[in-house]
């Protein structure tokens, strides 16, 4: 067998790569929406707090949300992962009974993606026209009215690419949780392909599982470029009719 083919048995493996379909289309596939999800709303919750922390008047609350971002930003995913997950696993399960560390891994996720939110949030919300607040404290709104009804949504509306691209990059660091060891039916699309590269000497599985994270970060990538450039450019303007066209209905007259 020459170099080509044992790379071709390697990695394209379709043996292999079938044997691993079904358990990563059973819960693999599933397992990793609700990571990146659930974290990802945990990080939108905690990045806005985070955001309007950063922007506050109070410098008490602009350094604790210094600090934690500065945290969260300079350590390595895997790291958080290991001592939320391994650290304060035990306290939890004393806590709720539970032994898997499957709430934990999201809650670290979670926890990083806040980090990163908030600071996107806080340049959308740093980029609107101070003159919007202006107006609104014309118009009698106090300033939290203000910064909730006019210039947060419009700072929200601004970054929506940039948020998306955070799905996307929790979507890849789902990967990272099989560190904490999941139970069987927890494990993730990398785990499985992990495991079943581990038992078959084959690195097919891991293919196959690229291709699922592809199959979930592609789409999702030219959504982000659609949205960058429907916010830039703005709605597509209707052509005016012809003004020398003829009224529907009626006929022209002599």
């Amino acid at each position: 067998m020459d170099a080509w083919s044992r790379l071709a048995d390697t990695f394209l493996n379709w043996d292999y790569i079938a044997e691993v379909l079904p358990t990563m289309f059973s819960y693999g596939l599933l397992n990793t929406i609700v990571l990146a999800v659930s974290s990802a709303l945990i990080g939108m919750v905690l990045g806005i707090l985070l955001a309007l922390m950063g922007i506050s008047r109070n410098p008490v609350a602009r350094w604790i949300a210094r600090i934690y971002t500065d945290v969260f930003r300079g350590l390595p995913a895997v790291l958080v992962i290991l001592v939320i997950g391994l650290g304060f696993g035990p306290i939890f399960k004393d806590l709720t009974g539970l032994s898997s560390p499957y709430p934990m891994a999201i809650i670290a996720l979670g926890l990083m993606a806040a980090a990163y939110t908030g600071e996107i949030f806080r340049s959308g919300i740093q980029s609107v026209d101070k003159g919007q607040l202006e107006a609104a404290r014309a118009l009698g709104f106090g300033y939290g009215s203000s910064m909730r009804s006019i210039v947060v949504p419009q700072g929200i509306r601004r970054v929506l690419p940039a948020l998306m691209n955070q799905f996307i990059s929790l979507i890849k660091d789902s990967s990272l949780v099989f560190t904490l060891g999941l139970m069987s039916r927890e494990r993730e699309l990398f785990q499985i392909g992990q495991d079943f590269a581990a038992n078959n000497g084959n690195q097919s599985p891991l293919v196959a599982a690229a291709i699922f994270y592809l199959v979930l970060t592609i789409p999702l990538t030219h959504l982000v470029n659609y949205l960058d450039n429907r916010l830039r450019t703005g709605k597509a303007q209707k052509a005016e009719p012809d003004e020398a066209a003829a009224v529907i209905g009626k006929g022209s007259h002599a």
